[in-house]
């Protein structure tokens, strides 16, 4: 009698190990989106409101780093460009003045051949009236002098004009050079404004997603570089929980599959939640010391990752369970 009840409890005993293994197949713990933002200015951080445990808005600017320096750079780098736009100007307004005068001589010559042919009508015309004795002959003498007269003038008009021509070409790839040199310069400064502006930009510190600050690691008014780490945040609106099973499990598991998730208290505390099969490692590798599996001996296990909607109970680190 004493042996059927030794067994009996026993069995009682190996059924409740059984049952209690069965209401997990894996093990893991909870983990969440995490940054840590740094500088990407130098100078002194104030103000900078940032609160360990806080939560914070993404695009929420929480600092600034000094800028001052910055600023005057941009100015003086305003001021240059301004310089180079009114060197600009003025080449342009001596190429043209230069054009125009030349516009000038080119109307002038026009009106000089105008003023020959109405001549050589008028010679015309008084040739008739001296043949018939109409006129007397000095009339079309000074009209002949008044040619000649006008024809010098339509040369030397000419003549000015193909020397300004030469002039101006000259003068106006010279011109052209200066201007191209400008503009190249003007170029150079606009690429350090952008960068300036940057940098400026930059100079905001600004939270990189919603969620909870986990650590400080600067205060308001100290000088920081950049690349300085500031603070450390997570995403813990949504939560993770990374566990590993063994291969033998694998076919039971797949990516968007529904599961159950419990989040461990201790002492027997838990809480339910319906997770999603977010991710399963492609590759083996050896049990981690601290996860256990429902196959303990198993040498080689895969992770795999569950997410969960945290209702603001579940905190990284935390352990969980998981039924597939």
């Amino acid at each position: 009698m004493k042996k059927i009840l030794i067994m009996a409890g026993a069995v009682l005993m190996l059924g409740a190990c059984t049952d209690k293994e069965s209401e997990y197949d894996a093990t893991g713990t909870f983990e969440a989106t995490e940054l840590t933002v740094s500088a990407q200015s130098t100078g002194e951080l104030n103000p900078f409101n940032v609160v360990e445990g806080g939560q914070v808005a993404i695009g929420t600017v929480v600092g600034r780093i000094d800028s001052k320096q910055l600023q005057l750079k941009k100015e003086q780098l305003e001021t240059s460009r301004g310089q180079l736009d009114a060197n600009r100007r003025q080449l342009a307004s001596s190429r043209n003045a230069s054009n125009s005068r030349q516009l000038d001589l080119e109307k002038q010559l026009s009106s000089v051949r105008q003023q020959i042919a109405n001549a050589q009508r008028e010679r015309r015309r008084f040739s008739e009236l001296v043949r018939d004795g109409a006129v007397p002959r000095k009339q079309l003498d000074d009209i002949d002098y008044q040619i000649k007269v006008l024809e010098r003038q339509l040369e030397a008009t000419s003549d000015q004009i193909r020397s300004n021509n030469a002039s101006l070409k000259n003068q106006s790839e010279g011109i052209n050079a200066q201007i191209d040199g400008i503009n190249a310069q003007a170029s150079g400064l606009e690429a350090q404004i952008r960068q300036v502006d940057d940098q400026i930009a930059h100079a905001d510190v600004v939270a990189p997603l919603t969620g909870t600050v986990l650590e400080k690691y600067a205060e308001a008014g100290e000088f920081v570089a950049t690349g300085r780490p500031l603070f450390k945040m997570a995403d813990t609106r949504q939560m993770y929980l990374r566990a590993y099973v063994t291969s033998s499990q694998l076919r039971h598991i797949k990516v968007e599959q529904q599961v159950k998730v419990f989040a461990d208290y201790g002492n027997g505390q838990k809480k339910e939640y319906q997770g999603t099969v977010s991710w399963i490692s492609s590759r083996s590798e050896f049990t981690p010391k601290t996860i256990l599996t429902d196959d303990e001996r198993a040498d080689q296990v895969y992770a795999v990752k569950i997410r969960i909607a945290n209702d603001g109970y579940i905190k990284i680190g935390m352990y969980g369970e998981v039924k597939f």
